[in-house]
């Protein structure tokens, strides 16, 4: 674009908690949509790498962890600094959601991040059951938090990235196409009842976030270090979380290793082995049928909670939902490498940034499953080329996330008193007008795929024939 729209103001201070690769490709995105006094913009992170950035822009950097026993007093005198309203952008690792969430509920300040945060040390907690240290669980948190609040009160958009956050957006618009092409007769859905039942009506069974990393870096990966093109912490972490899913009402067991919780929803189940360890067979555009890893994800479970019929109380209909993840070549070959080693992390990691990488695309969308048309894939099509070309600090990866950040923030502007949402729960048009022009070609494919095709070919399978879309024909052994 030669003029790109301002979104509205932010009236307040702005706190931008981590700058990792996802903080420095999110600031050029507010600077560039949002009116904001740039003096009372705070960054806050452990590392000053990117120090530089902000240094340029005059805007403050202050180098430290926002943690259990400091987070009140570091953050509330930069959130009440002067008139207005603040905002706080918690692109941060192992810095509690929850924490800041009631922090900016005390104070009136808007709030959004991309993920459920604990405090650190509660990934690895061995004093933790699966069920307690799982995505599920940290969701929970979110929910009960939600439920201990007065009704509205200043905006918290959590989980609001690419994934989870955009693909929440994506499921809808698809659920429209799908149900469109079927030959559903219901008028758009308003509320949460009425799109579980589109999704129901349609005959949806399930939805994969089906992702393609083919980001391509210059130089090899070498031994011992980690690679990803999004960061390597976050990856980790979640790696090494139960792998998770949100369980449909079409499945007729549990798989072997599958346990369910003993509190909350019920919209999912865990798997008792790491996410990063799990494969399952999908399908995107461009790989067509892949193997990928079912690293556990928040929207798993929110989509799968979303979409749930409810009647006499229990779950009529539910989609199973999970994540299936290729990222790029390099971050495969660090998982291997990682998983050798016990799941001990490399002692070096690196994420790839637009300079290194010499070609690919990040190929991220949602596929629809079990309908009268077999799959659907919607999704972005984003290259590392058109992300250079209209935005810096970031690649295609990166771009997605921010990009969604950037969504949500508007949308928290324009609906300030929504107290704490989902991404599920907002409205996906207006946050994929916003952030359209950041996700390259968005295409919608119908497939003939199923986890059946080309199986018991040279070694016979236990396999689920009368339904192909079986979570059990759908794990890799």
């Amino acid at each position: 674009m030669s003029q790109w729209p301002v979104h509205g103001t932010i009236t307040g201070p702005i706190v931008m908690i981590g700058f990792g690769s996802i903080g420095r490709g999110t600031l050029p995105l507010i600077e560039r949509h949002f009116k904001f006094d740039k003096k009372r913009f705070t960054v806050i992170d452990p590392d000053d790498a990117g120090r530089g950035l902000c240094d340029e822009r005059r805007i403050r950097f202050i180098k430290d962890s926002v943690r259990e026993d400091n987070y009140i007093e570091l953050l509330k005198p930069l959130l009440t600094e002067g008139k207005g309203q603040a905002f706080v952008v918690n692109l941060s690792v192992e810095v509690s959601s929850t924490a800041i969430m009631k922090l900016c509920h005390e104070i009136g300040a808007l709030y959004i991040d991309t993920v459920a945060e604990p405090w650190k040390g509660f990934y690895t907690d061995t004093s933790l059951s699966a069920s307690q240290r799982s995505n599920y669980a940290l969701r929970e948190v979110v929910l009960d938090l939600r439920d201990d609040l007065p009704t509205g009160g200043p905006t918290a958009v959590s989980c609001c990235g690419a994934n989870p956050g955009m693909v929440s957006w994506f499921v809808k618009q698809a659920l429209l196409n799908v149900a469109a092409d079927c030959g559903v007769d219901m008028p758009e859905p308003r509320n949460r009842e009425e799109w579980a039942r589109l999704a129901q009506k349609a005959g949806v069974k399930g939805i994969h976030i089906a992702e393609r990393d083919t980001q391509r870096a210059r130089d090899p990966k070498p031994m011992g270090v980690f690679v990803n093109t999004w960061s390597v912490e976050g990856f980790v972490s979640e790696g090494l979380q139960p792998a998770e899913l949100g369980w449909g009402t079409h499945e007729k067991a549990l798989p072997p290793e599958g346990r369910e919780h003993d509190f909350g929803s019920n919209a999912a189940i865990y798997l008792m082995r790491p996410g990063a360890g799990t494969k399952v067979r999908s399908w995107t555009p461009t790989a067509r049928a892949q193997h990928a890893f079912l690293v556990t994800h928040n929207e798993s479970i929110s989509i799968a909670d979303y979409l749930t019929v409810y009647e006499g109380g229990k779950a009529a209909y539910r989609p199973t939902c999970h994540y299936a993840y290729h990222p790029a070549n390099d971050a495969v070959l660090s998982l291997h490498e990682m998983a050798g080693s016990g799941w001990k992390q490399q002692k070096e990691s690196k994420i790839l940034d637009e300079t290194e990488i010499v070609d690919g695309i990040d190929e991220l969308g949602v596929l629809l499953y079990g309908h009268k048309k077999n799959a659907y894939w919607y999704g972005s099509q984003l290259s590392i080329e058109e992300t250079r070309r209209i935005a810096p600090y970031q690649n295609a990866t990166g771009l997605q996330v921010t990009s969604a950040v950037l969504a949500g923030m508007v949308w928290a502007l324009e609906n300030p008193n929504a107290g704490i949402v989902e991404a599920d729960e907002i409205d996906f048009r207006r946050c994929l007008d916003v952030q359209r022009p950041y996700l390259g070609p968005v295409i919608g494919e119908y497939t003939s795929w199923t986890p059946l095709d080309d199986r018991s070919v040279l070694f016979p399978e236990d396999l689920d024939t009368s339904d192909p879309w079986q979570f059990k024909n759908v794990i890799v052994r």
